[in-house]
């Protein structure tokens, strides 16, 4: 049985080392931490997810009411929002909620959709 507790599994793990010896300067991780969030995000599957989210608490079947995928690939995109700290779950019942538990992804989500529009209007 998977452990569905309400905190999101993030997996820290520290850029490479540089082969000089040289240490990490605070800004490097910060640039690191960015990217994997953007790797996590690249898949426009998991913007959907994020974008019905921002409406609140969902379930699985709920997402699929609403995001035309298949139950096994839905599934296979929350687990992955949900080990890259973006999303929280719980249990009630037989049904497990999604909800976002990182609303700067959110933010970033809504900035780059809102000028992606814009930027579509003046073409």
């Amino acid at each position: 049985m998977p452990n569905l507790d309400t905190t999101p599994h993030q997996t820290a793990t520290a850029p490479p080392v540089p082969t000089d010896g040289s240490v990490w300067s605070p800004s490097d991780q910060v640039f690191h931490d960015a990217a994997k969030t953007f790797r996590v995000m690249a898949a426009p599957l998991r913007l959907k997810i994020i974008s019905a989210l921002c409406q609140g608490e969902k379930n699985v079947g709920e997402l699929l009411q609403r995001i035309d995928t298949t139950q096994p690939n839905m599934s296979q995109h929350l687990h992955t929002l949900h080990r890259a700290g973006i999303l929280g779950r719980r249990r009630e019942g037989v049904q497990i909620y999604y909800r976002i538990v990182n609303e700067s992804v959110v933010g970033m989500c809504r900035a780059m959709c809102t000028q992606l529009a814009i930027d579509a209007l003046d073409d």
